[in-house]
């Protein structure tokens, strides 16, 4: 499947924040990248360019290309609740970004990979398929012949992070995908309002 595979630091420069996480270089330049960086004068953004924006930012954050995010929108509005709340809980719920949430990898890219070379299982079954999209309650697991992986160890001996809508076990290296979170519980600075507002004209 298609994915984005240039530069992040590039993209993470447009948008002004480290989107694909720990970015040294990004630290040491955080400003527009082009010829003149930082000293060149920007006019203010139309309201389009402004949602526009946030939408690119919101498919780079979550590693999904146009189309597939194009659907998801429609789901979301098709759903009964808050169309731009339900788009990041459809995001959050794609097994790839559970797969980072939960620590495994490093970041969504790698989580990406796990799955995709089928180290990853969901309710006892491989699942190769990043974009799934998990339910409340299912259970994902590291596959058993992949559980000594240097790369997973790695990651889940660095992750601190905890999630209320996760469950970590990292003996078993099992967890449960309890629910979708709501909106304060997801960390990314998305307006997601502005995308809303975008597909809407």
């Amino acid at each position: 499947m298609a994915r984005y595979t240039g530069p992040k630091t590039k993209i993470a420069r447009k948008f002004g924040e480290a989107i694909f996480g720990e970015d040294k270089n990004f630290e040491k330049r955080n400003f527009p990248p082009g010829q003149h960086g930082n000293a060149r004068r920007r006019g203010k953004k139309s309201e389009y360019a402004t949602q526009l924006m946030e939408k690119q930012k919101a498919k780079y954050t979550y590693g999904i290309l146009e189309r597939q995010f194009s659907n998801l929108f429609k789901k979301a509005q098709a759903a009964s609740g808050i169309t731009g709340e339900i788009l990041l809980q459809l995001c959050e719920s794609r097994l790839d970004n559970v797969v980072y949430r939960m620590g495994v990898a490093n970041s969504r890219s790698g989580a990406r990979q796990l799955v995709s070379h089928r180290h990853i299982t969901v309710n006892g079954e491989i699942v190769n398929i990043p974009s799934y999209s998990l339910n409340a309650g299912d259970v994902v697991a590291v596959r058993e012949k992949s559980k000594s992986l240097v790369a997973i160890e790695n990651a889940l001996a660095s992750n601190s992070n905890v999630f209320e809508w996760l469950t970590w076990n990292t003996d078993t290296k099992t967890g449960t995908f309890v629910k979708a979170p709501e909106r304060l519980q997801i960390p990314e600075n998305i307006k997601e309002q502005l995308i809303v507002e975008l597909y809407s004209k």
